[in-house]
């Protein structure tokens, strides 16, 4: 091994000799585990063909990029001319390998992405063995991107596909997804004699006992963690429950409070505690001491007992039986409401249905990363198509529900580099356990989706985009956007993937009042947790008046350092009413429980 040490730098681990005993002895536990756990994967769900399945997914990947490859082809001149590039490209990094291994200082031929965490090891760049995979690797991935770009004759969908599962495959084969093209995995496997594997293993094993439909690679230390005692702790009381909802309000912190409270409404694909993770990063702890009266729906992980519960059910005995109890709770005709990823896609629907019954319930509305208009929708439409919805429906019909593990598998898709292959490189090749992170604990501690209303969310707004064509009929009601003309607040995060800033502001752009839209810089879930002690992304406001398009928008646009949360306060404020009395949680009505509930206690 020594040849793999002779570049290393001077304050970095060597690569050691190994015990061929202990090796022998680890190897051969290792493969009875290994099989052991590849056969019990077989018989699970994610071996198999159905929606959202790792086995679907390698399927639609095959598919796509052999018929990708078959296009290419079909123009063997350009195809040899750009398979000749490539080969040029590697044999400058084979004549520059060789050179490196013979003392020389040479440039390399493709250099990582700034910020790319894969290749961080000192020894990606100090090793030419390590350099070299390093490279051929970029090369390949970047050439095959090139030839997509290039591409003519892909369209809409068909190209949107192309890129995703081009993507995914480039993000599978990169060399530190491999024990012996990873140098800390290497370094890690010869320091132990490969017990690293074999407790990598055992990992993989416990991951699968404790996951549902589908696969979830632990990516957090979960015993860190506990919902009421270290998460979600700002104080308050459960004022009112019904079969889909807990109503949390939240106990004043200051001598003074706005005399109109706030409703938020968070998505129900998720769990509410995203905006009360620790009080240092708490949204809601952040509103309370800004004097704000908060209020909170925590909508239940529904059983088989709740698969009717409609879109119109969430909206109606949702967010309607919520704002009225707000209003005989805080004493007030009006209230102020937020909307947060598809919960504000259901509070949009909701005002758009009291503005067409010209029904005034709400004084001032806030959307966080909602999409309204969903002809930009991103990654996510590709898994909305007509078959995989029938194949997804077939599924929730027969349980009534759909588990949390398969929407969670589609989000972690979407930035595979980032939330899949990290972790299965220290879980399961360093053999180590995940680090405790909080906001990792949220993102694992799925929820279900009851089988009516997640069928009607997908299929008439994902799929047909109804509510921004105004051919929307909810309760009896066409909706139109235009005849919403409350102050809104429009909040969209610059590399949301599950939201695109670009999809975004289009819907904005579909409301008839006064629109105030904010981008914040990262993206769905750091970009709208963002608080301002930590001065960590930035934000932008004042783009151009009447811009047709974000990009538009960004050309005046003014950036501002750190949160947005005290703008977001001011602008609050000014729709807000006077001061008045603090409100005690369930002062008028009763208090059932303390925060946080019972119903975000419930696991998937």
């Amino acid at each position: 091994m020594s040849k793999l040490n002779e570049d290393a730098p001077a304050d970095h681990q060597p690569f050691q000799t190994v015990n061929a005993e202990e090796l022998s002895r680890n190897l051969l536990r290792l493969f009875e585990q290994g099989g052991n756990v590849l056969s019990e994967f077989i018989e699970r769900n994610d071996a198999k063909m159905g929606p959202y399945s790792a086995a679907t997914e390698i399927n639609e990947a095959t598919t796509t990029l052999t018929d990708l490859t078959s296009q290419w082809l079909s123009d063997p001149a350009r195809f040899a001319e750009a398979q000749g590039t490539l080969l040029r490209s590697y044999a400058e990094l084979w004549n520059n390998t060789v050179r490196r291994m013979f003392g020389e200082d040479v440039s390399p031929v493709a250099e990582p992405d700034p910020g790319d965490n894969r290749f961080k090891d000192p020894e990606w760049s100090a090793n030419p063995y390590f350099d070299f995979w390093k490279q051929a690797y970029l090369l390949t991935s970047r050439w095959a991107e090139d030839m997509l770009d290039n591409t003519e004759g892909l369209e809409g969908k068909t190209r949107q596909r192309a890129e995703f599962y081009l993507r995914q495959v480039a993000s599978a084969l990169s060399p530190s997804n491999f024990p012996l093209t990873n140098p800390e995995v290497l370094r890690e496997t010869l320091a132990t004699n490969a017990e690293n594997l074999v407790q990598g293993m055992s990992l993989l094993a416990e991951d699968m006992k404790k996951s549902g439909d589908l696969l979830k690679i632990s990516q957090t230390d979960a015993t860190a963690f506990e919902v009421g005692r270290n998460l979600a702790t700002t104080p308050g009381k459960v004022v009112y429950q019904n079969d889909i909802f807990q109503l949390i309000q939240y106990a004043p912190t200051t001598d003074k409070v706005r005399e109109i409270p706030l409703l938020i409404v968070p998505p129900w694909i998720n769990k509410f505690y995203i905006l009360d993770l620790t009080p240092p990063k708490s949204l809601i702890k952040f509103l309370v001491d800004q004097g704000f009266t908060v209020f909170i729906i925590s909508w239940v992980n529904p059983d088989a007992s709740l698969a009717h519960k409609s879109f119109e059910d969430y909206m109606q005995e949702g967010i309607l039986t919520a704002a009225d109890a707000v209003k005989r709770e805080a004493g007030v005709e009006k209230i102020n409401v937020v909307g947060y990823c598809v919960g504000g896609t259901l509070l949009a629907t909701t005002l758009a249905y009291l503005a067409a019954r010209g029904e005034e319930l709400v004084n001032a509305a806030s959307f966080l990363a909602t999409q309204i208009d969903f002809t930009y929708a991103g990654d996510l439409l590709l898994f909305t198509d007509e078959e995989q919805l029938e194949a997804l429906n077939e599924l929730m019909n027969e349980r009534g529900y759909l588990d949390g593990s398969r929407m969670a598998n589609v989000f972690n898709m979407l930035r595979p580099r980032d939330l899949i292959w990290p972790y299965i490189v220290n879980n399961y090749l360093l053999g180590k356990k995940p680090f405790p992170f909080d906001l990792l604990y949220w993102n694992q501690d799925s929820t279900r989706m009851a089988a009516a209303n997640h069928t009607y969310y997908l299929r008439e707004f994902y799929n047909a985009n109804r509510l921004a064509k105004g051919e929307l009929v909810v309760a009896g009601t066409r909706l139109n956007m235009s005849k919403v003309k409350v102050p809104v607040f429009e909040l969209a995060t610059k590399e949301d993937h599950i939201a695109p800033a670009k999809s975004v502001y289009e819907g904005a752009q579909k409301l008839g009042g006064d629109v105030t839209f904010v981008l914040s810089g990262s993206g769905h879930i750091a970009g709208v947790v963002n608080p301002p002690a930590k001065v960590k992304y930035q934000y932008w406001t004042e783009g151009k008046r009447g811009a047709k398009s974000l990009d538009q928008w960004l050309t005046t646009a003014k950036e501002h350092p750190g949160s947005w949360w005290p703008l977001w306060a001011e602008w609050l404020n000014e729709h807000s009413g006077a001061w008045t009395v603090p409100r005690e949680p369930g002062e008028h009505h009763g208090a059932i429980e303390d925060a946080p509930g019972s119903y975000v206690k419930v696991k998937s």
